[in-house]
């Protein structure tokens, strides 16, 4: 059974499932859809009027010591799939979010993540927010999970609850070192970030 986190809560992630190296963390969500006006659910449907596609994305920024980033190699995102020593792969873009399940996902290695990266954060955020006017009171269902891709068995689910309305960034969730273990902490918190590399110089 997943562990079902709310806001801010923490969980061992590696101490209580021995022999855990591998994980697999999907990210979800779905458009709100529209209704009324501008051609309604069925214009935007087809492409005429009604909100346009809210293309989000997930990305992993990988920290070390107090919370900075080493090295723009180390955020993994649709323009870099893949960490420089291998541990995180990137699934690659969604552009809708339409669909059930994760619409993006990353493999994670932890056995082989460097030992001076501490924490890797799970960032989603709304590709050219301000041009297009969106924000994340357009998206609904938004969660981040943990598998294990072993057994495909769902470790941690957390659903981001909270109204995200004029935000532009979320920061879902962590997995951080704990002497030799990794946790996980359900962060969901919402930035004005208007770009990904806003973000990422938030932790320069």
């Amino acid at each position: 059974m997943a562990i079902n986190l709310q806001k801010g809560q923490r969980v061992d992630l590696t101490k209580g499932n021995p022999g855990l190296t591998k994980i697999m963390v999907g990210l979800g969500w779905d458009p709100v859809q529209s209704s009324g006006g501008g051609g309604g659910f069925f214009g935007s449907l087809f492409g005429g009027g009604g909100a346009p596609n809210v293309d989000c994305d997930a990305s992993v920024i990988m920290l070390g010591a107090n919370d900075r980033l080493q090295n723009n190699k180390d955020v993994i995102y649709f323009g870099n799939l893949t960490s420089a020593d291998g541990s995180v792969q990137h699934s690659g873009d969604n552009l809708t979010g339409d669909g059930d399940g994760d619409d993006e996902q990353v493999m994670i290695d932890l056995s082989r993540v460097p030992s001076n990266i501490e924490k890797l954060v799970f960032v989603v955020n709304i590709y050219d927010c301000v041009k297009r006017k969106q924000h994340f009171g357009m998206i609904r269902n938004a969660f981040i999970r943990v598998v294990n891709p072993g057994n495909h068995q769902e470790l941690i689910h957390y659903n981001l609850t909270d109204d995200y309305s004029g935000r532009t960034c979320l920061v879902t969730g962590e997995i951080y070192r704990h002497g030799n273990e990794w946790k996980f902490a359900a962060i969901g918190s919402g930035t004005n970030a208007a770009s990904l590399s806003e973000v990422v110089r938030s932790y320069s």
